[in-house]
């Protein structure tokens, strides 16, 4: 509630919904999160206008970085356009009056997603927050948050290794596709988000600080820029990311711009067959308009 000049009341949202004091705390985490990459820094998540689980977290640490001047881009698995994207967006324009928004990747200087890092490289100019709805990866090995925290302050990964070591053993080869655990700067181990295995390359000495934010388990963590970031992996398998090959042998492309070398999404249409396109539509669209331009030129 606000009180103006002649008594009357109106009501109004605080700039970024947040309170004054929610966010401070928000980037002092922030700022641990970043002097110690890879170490979850608990912090008093809020409650917010939408269920948790639908990136409150991502969200608070978006409403707490942002500024009047702000523009803002809000993906979800690479679209400006779904559901989830869409609702983030809108709140996010109506509680901070005066910021912009986009949805090209180029013009944004904080960018929200969920389950994609933009194919487009990112710059030191840019700040990308993930939405994460299980930020420990050891989880899976121990359900004692006690036990983890010990685990992880000594670099204890060996069972979490066991586990991928099965993998291998009864498929050959480590099944995990997203949420692949990822060593930062030599030491923490991470839950990268449910970003594919194509993304995760893109953490290891990035130019833009990454940021995690889980408000359900209420955990902030970084990838500072310039932060050496490894998959999991033994000597003998090496990581690898999707590749999209054909039975033939073939790199299939995207239907719509005809891209060979992004990460795609696969359709099934209504014959039974299937499609592939980009996951990142910005990305897409730019492809479209490189082809359009080439086209244009040789006509």
């Amino acid at each position: 509630m606000i009180v103006t000049d002649n008594n009357s009341t109106a009501n109004a949202y605080n700039f970024g919904f947040l309170d004054e004091y929610a966010k401070k705390e928000i980037r002092r985490a922030i700022l641990k999160a970043i002097a110690i990459p890879g170490y979850q820094v608990p912090y008093a998540s809020r409650e917010m206008p939408m269920g948790r689980g639908f990136g409150t977290g991502g969200l608070q640490l978006t409403l707490s970085l942002i500024g009047p001047d702000e523009v803002v881009k809000v993906i979800d698995q690479g679209s400006d356009d779904s559901v989830n994207a869409v609702n983030l967006r809108q709140f996010i324009e109506m509680t901070c009056p005066g910021i912009s928004t986009t949805t090209k990747t180029d013009e944004s200087s904080l960018i929200q997603s969920r389950h994609r890092i933009p194919e487009r490289p990112l710059t030191s100019q840019q700040i990308i927050v993930l939405q994460v709805p299980y930020p420990d990866p050891l989880v899976v090995v121990e359900p004692s948050e006690d036990k983890r925290k010990t685990m992880h302050g000594e670099a204890d990964y060996s069972r979490l290794l066991v586990k991928l070591y099965e993998d291998i053993v009864a498929f050959d080869e480590i099944t995990i596709s997203h949420r692949y655990p990822t060593r930062i700067n030599g030491h923490y181990v991470i839950d990268p988000s449910p970003i594919p295995r194509w993304d995760v390359p893109k953490l290891n000495d990035s130019a833009a600080l990454i940021l995690f934010g889980a408000g359900r388990e209420k955990k902030i963590y970084a990838v500072p820029p310039h932060t050496r970031a490894e998959p999991l992996v033994f000597s003998d398998v090496p990581f690898r990311v999707e590749d999209f090959y054909d039975a033939a042998g073939r790199r299939r492309a995207c239907t719509r711009c005809g891209c060979a070398d992004s990460f795609l999404d696969e359709f099934v249409n209504e014959s039974g067959s299937k499609s592939y396109q980009c996951s990142d539509s910005d990305w897409c669209d730019e492809q479209l308009l490189r082809v359009d331009e080439v086209e244009g030129e040789v006509a």
